[in-house]
């Protein structure tokens, strides 16, 4: 099981491909509040409610200083795929080797369907304008999860 992070820490960097393949690095928003967010996998019920929860929120988010990066074990087809069908505006990045999941304790055994099983642990950070943690959310549910978020953000 991968090491969780708190409050404080210093947020793994990382450099994954978007949809379209195009490198994406957490250290290019360095300055700006990145709400990352590690889901499942894309086109699933769950997962796309939490998309389109951050897809909606995504202006006031913005207005309010946050960029919303998704990420998944999904190879960027199905990522182009889910971000058409369900007009994701923010970019869903690829972790297929499950690196960055790992490096942010948002892989390894869960319970699902009250069996023990191992794999991607829904899972909400913000990380500050200096790259330091300042939210870490585990086992978050799929619906609901970005209103609270943003209460908890105070917006």
């Amino acid at each position: 099981m991968s090491e969780r992070l708190s409050v404080g820490d210093a947020a793994p960097e990382f450099t994954l491909p978007d949809a379209d393949g195009k490198e994406v690095s957490l250290s290019d928003l360095r300055g700006r509040n990145v709400i990352v967010y590690f889901y499942p996998a894309a086109m699933t019920p769950g997962c796309t409610k939490q998309a389109c929860d951050f897809r909606d929120s995504l202006d006031s988010l913005a207005a309010a200083g946050y960029a919303v990066l998704g990420i998944s074990p999904d190879k960027p087809a199905k990522l182009q795929k889910f971000r058409e069908h369900d007009g994701v505006t923010f970019p869903l990045l690829s972790d297929p080797d499950k690196e960055v999941l790992s490096a942010y304790g948002a892989f390894g055994e869960k319970t699902m369907y009250g069996k023990k099983v191992t794999g991607v642990i829904r899972s909400t950070f913000v990380v500050d304008g200096e790259g330091k943690i300042a939210v870490a959310q585990y086992n978050v549910k799929a619906t609901g999860h970005v209103a609270k978020l943003r209460r908890d953000l105070g917006l």
